[in-house]
């Protein structure tokens, strides 16, 4: 293996009979190659920031403004306010030069004046909202308002194609709500969790709070939201994950899973080498900003800045909080396998290798029969413990030396990659194999997955394939991107009839093997950390539950929202497992708004609880039923929608309690509501974000999703997605130790949920059928 030897650039020494200097040519070669490359993605980079900075417009119009000036000019026509003529006096050169030089800085101020005039009016334009929550769909009918606003966004967004942060300056501010229609809101999503005493004590908190100190931190919110670009996400970050200090296993991270109907090479080296090309891929498009943006229906574009963490990103650990480092490129990955790190290099000549060349790098490191340094094996355990005991034992025993070289070049790489030795499996008749496999990439071994690193790609022995994700730097959907590309192209570019990638290496980079050196008080460490990596990861039962009866395709018959369809089912079965009603967690997105990121929808309400009450009382009818879960869907659509236009409740109150400890006040209101647990915590899988997913053309790529751990000791985490028309796949975790939860039980009474839903709807059909007969 390569680590046998160093490679070193050049050397030189002194003998007694003079100067003798030693050099490598070809890793000279090698350094001035990187150089150029980093060379030119910065002139890359500010050319495309250069043509962000000026969209929708391109950088064609601002010459043929110029030439259109200079030539009214010179025809003899003035332009407005004669601007040139009075600029030319000022200019050196010849009179002519003058002119020239005038007519081009005139040219060039009108044309700045235009853009940024169109940029400020599409901000203004996409700061209307009124379109979501008008009604779309056949038979639909939108306002006249609405109407307006669509043309207008169209013409000025519609110049030229965007790049992917095109759309960021025109980007509005997340709106700050009042304090009074928070509270208003809040009082509201709660009055189904408490009985008549409780919800008058709590909303006699409320108003004092609303009347008295909420007045003061609302101000302080206020010159927030004025100041900063986003008034949530930047403290969203620091107080809510990098100042956490339990483990990120389990409690933060969160895993996807692969496309399960599809199994396009069972060699384990092969679709590695095939997923991390793609993954490399993904990463050139964001940074050349040819990643096309969003844009919802088409036309409003999602804030795109969660992209630029996505790779070369570590979170550092510290004693009190940790940072989130991003470098601005990397040359390599890591590759983790039988305990054993490796560093891979990943160009040449300025290409991406091929994945037939990265496939020969993963296959020596399969074939490697040295063994694990002493500690290398559990290392990762450390990422995977307590941040601050991590933090500590970072600087002690990786602050120096060959361990700093080792973990700089883990922290550096693009992403990790692991290897493992045995296989994800997926059988419908055995549904725990599933299960395991969603173990194996939400935790693992407790020491095989780097837990710190943006996200860390996982294959199975039998060329399955998953990932584990860091959570600070980004959301869900970000990696629910790069996961659907890694998809649609290993399914537009395939594998060769034994398995195999396509084509012949040019090139193999012979993989190093990282070396480590570990003092007893290190391994003691490491080996505290995976003590609590074990207890933690022992204590999750997961269980994922492919339902297949039915899916979004009835859920569209039925004329209901899909997310609205499940979330009222996940509210009769939580009511039919726990026997009441609990604070529920749904994750929405406020990517309309420039940095946004998630805000709660609170799907328990008093109106899913009076449709969950009535399916449990056998003396309701059918209609009555009906009724009352029409009304539950549509109020939660609303709550949806009110979250996703920065009309929510719990970003809001956490900035004011925020505010309320910097200026070391004290709030009873806002101390009780963020404290309540959330013992059911929902989320949504985004299907179809890239246009290069089509079902239609690969029926079989249709994720499987991903899930996380429970966030309350004694509740539930719940993620799901809707893939395809007839698919539901829920990733239900909880703990063992909790004599409250089963995550088995839960999922069986969310396929009775579904069950009895889909026998709600056909009877009432029936029953409207029936009437319209006699009728």
């Amino acid at each position: 293996m390569a680590e046998a030897h160093s490679a070193v650039a050049f050397s030189f020494s002194i003998t007694h009979e003079g100067w003798d200097v030693n050099f490598d040519r070809e890793v000279l070669h090698l350094v001035w190659q990187s150089g150029i490359r980093s060379w030119k993605k910065r002139f890359f980079r500010f050319k495309n920031n250069i043509k962000t900075g000026v969209y929708p417009a391109s950088l064609h119009s601002l010459w043929l403004t110029a030439a259109l000036v200079t030539a009214i000019h010179f025809v003899g026509y003035k332009v407005p306010f004669d601007l040139v003529g009075k600029v030319a006096p000022y200019l050196p050169g010849s009179s002519i030069t003058a002119h020239l030089a005038g007519s081009f800085l005139v040219a060039v101020l009108l044309w700045l004046f235009v853009i940024y005039s169109i940029r400020y009016t599409l901000k203004l334009l996409l700061m209307y909202k009124g379109w979501m929550y008008e009604a779309r769909g056949k038979g639909s009918s939108i306002s006249s308002i609405t109407k307006f606003w669509l043309a207008a966004v169209k013409l000025l967004s519609g110049w030229s194609t965007p790049m992917l942060y095109s759309f960021q300056g025109s980007l509005p501010r997340l709106p700050l709500p009042s304090v009074e229609d928070t509270i208003q809101r809040y009082l509201r999503s709660v009055r189904p969790l408490l009985d008549d005493e409780n919800y008058a004590r709590m909303e006699r908190h409320a108003n004092e709070f609303k009347d008295g100190i909420g007045v003061k931190l609302q101000r302080y919110l206020l010159l927030k939201s004025w100041w900063s670009t986003n008034y949530v996400s930047d403290w969203w970050e620091e107080y809510v994950y990098l100042r956490g200090r339990s483990p990120l296993m389990v409690n933060s991270n969160f895993y996807g899973i692969d496309a399960l109907l599809m199994h396009p090479s069972k060699i384990q080296a092969s679709r590695a080498a095939t997923i991390i090309h793609s993954c490399l891929q993904y990463r050139r498009l964001i940074e050349r900003q040819e990643l096309e943006p969003i844009l919802v229906q088409g036309l409003v574009p999602l804030c795109s800045w969660q992209y630029e963490r996505i790779f070369n990103t570590t979170r550092i650990p510290g004693i009190e909080t940790d940072k989130l480092v991003h470098v601005q490129d990397s040359k390599h990955i890591v590759v983790y396998h039988k305990g054993r790190y490796y560093k891979v290099l990943i160009y040449y000549k300025n290409r991406i290798l091929q994945p037939c060349e990265i496939e020969r790098q993963m296959q020596e490191i399969l074939d490697d029969t040295s063994t694990p340094c002493a500690g290398e094996e559990k290392l990762a355990a450390l990422t995977a413990g307590e941040r601050t005991t991590w933090a500590r034992t970072r600087a002690d025993h990786f602050s120096k030396g060959v361990n700093r070289f080792s973990l700089d070049t883990v922290e550096k790489a693009a992403f990790v990659v692991t290897l493992d030795s045995i296989p994800y499996e997926f059988d419908p008749a055995h549904p725990e194999k599933l299960d395991n496999y969603g173990r194996i990439l939400l935790h693992g071994k407790g020491h095989d997955r780097w837990f710190d690193k943006s996200f860390t790609l996982c294959i199975g022995s039998n060329g399955r394939i998953g990932f584990n994700a860091e959570h600070s730097w980004a959301d869900a959907p970000v990696m629910g991107h790069l996961w659907e590309y890694c998809v649609a192209t290993e399914a537009e570019n395939g594998y060769g009839e034994d398995g195999r990638t396509i084509g012949t290496p040019e090139f193999c980079p012979a993989p190093v093997r990282l070396q480590w050196d570990m003092s007893p008080k290190c391994l003691e460490a490491i080996e505290n950390s995976y003590l609590v990596a074990e207890k933690l990861l022992n204590d999750v039962e997961l269980r994922i539950y492919m339902h297949n009866a039915y899916g979004k395709g009835f859920m569209k018959l039925c004329r209901v929202s899909p997310d609205a369809y499940i979330q009222m089912a996940l509210q009769l079965a939580y009511y039919r497992d726990a026997g009441k009603f609990s604070l529920t967690y749904e994750a929405s997105m406020t990517r309309l708004f420039r940095e946004g990121r998630t805000e709660t929808v609170r799907p328990c309400t008093i109106e899913s609880a009076a449709w969950v009450k009535s399916m449990e009382d056998k003396s309701a009818t059918v209609e009555q039923r009906y009724k009352l879960l029409a009304a539950a869907t549509a109020r939660h659509q609303l709550g949806y929608q009110d979250a996703m236009c920065g009309k929510g409740i719990d970003r809001h109150l956490f900035c004011l309690y925020v505010v309320s400890k910097y200026l070391e006040v004290d709030s009873p209101f806002l101390k009780e509501v963020l404290s309540e647990p959330w013992r059911l915590s929902t989320s949504q899988t985004p299907h179809g974000q890239t246009s290069r997913l089509d079902l239609k053309k690969y029926p079989n790529c249709i994720s499987a999703g991903g899930g996380f751990g429970p966030v309350a000791d004694d509740g539930y985490g719940v993620s799901y997605i809707i893939a395809g028309e007839d698919f539901l796949f829920f990733h239900i975790s909880s703990k063992i130790s909790s004599p409250e939860t089963n995550s088995a039980r839960f999922a069986v009474a969310i396929e009775t949920a579904l069950s009895d839903m889909k026998n709600l709807f056909t009877e009432y059909k029936k029953l409207q059928q029936h009437k319209n007969g006699s009728a």
